[in-house]
């Protein structure tokens, strides 16, 4: 039941986002102040983040999912790099966007299997070293959030005059930030909060 009820509620997110960038709301006004996807894209899903660990039926619910599917969860980060890539070639977002620039997620895509594999169903790597990793791709998901977010056509902008992030504005790609980076988000959130519980329990 708690599965279906967490289904259904991604699915309609992922309707009322796709809605909202068919019906160009994201890509039209980039004067906007905040920008209209951070306002109605991102920050839902922040205060609903937020809301799961403040309360104590959110914290459970944390502790109930299992480590070791969050960790495969990151195999999704190596075809976004590749979308990632294919949009730069097609001049819909800026080089520093990719692996090729300021972005070395495709790391956590790749590392993702090995430390879920050996890590949490071998249980060969120390848990300290588990909870490193996911620091560090914590904070490599931040750094290219923050890139690409300064990249894209609005008054912060900082980056990547001459070609912006403009694929985060238009379906599918809209997406990214709205669904698939507040997951992978939450999944490190998650997998940090269990492994330090975990420390603290050994202890």
């Amino acid at each position: 039941k708690k599965t279906a009820t967490i289904s259904i509620g991604l699915t309609i997110w992922l309707i009322i986002q796709a809605v909202l960038t068919l019906e160009s709301i994201y890509n039209t006004d980039t004067n906007s102040l905040p920008p209209k996807i951070m306002l109605i894209g991102i920050l839902p899903t922040i205060l609903t983040i937020i809301l799961l660990f403040a309360t104590l039926k959110g914290r459970q619910f944390i502790d109930s999912l299992p480590l070791k599917n969050l960790t495969y969860l990151n195999i999704v980060r190596v075809p976004v790099e590749i979308v990632l890539f294919w949009l730069f070639l097609n001049k819909a977002i800026p080089q520093l966007m990719t692996f090729e620039g300021r972005n070395f997620d495709i790391i956590v895509g790749i590392t993702a299997p090995v430390i879920a594999y050996f890590g949490l169903t071998k249980m060969k790597i120390n848990p300290n070293a588990i909870l490193i990793w996911n620091f560090i791709c914590l904070g490599l998901l931040i750094n290219i959030v923050v890139n690409a977010l300064f990249s894209a056509p609005s008054p912060i902008q900082k980056f990547a005059f001459e070609q912006p992030n403009i694929a985060i504005l238009n379906f599918p790609f809209s997406w990214l930030p709205t669904f698939i980076v507040p997951i992978v988000l939450f999944g490190h959130l998650t997998s940090i909060r269990q492994l330090l519980k975990q420390k603290s329990e050994r202890k």
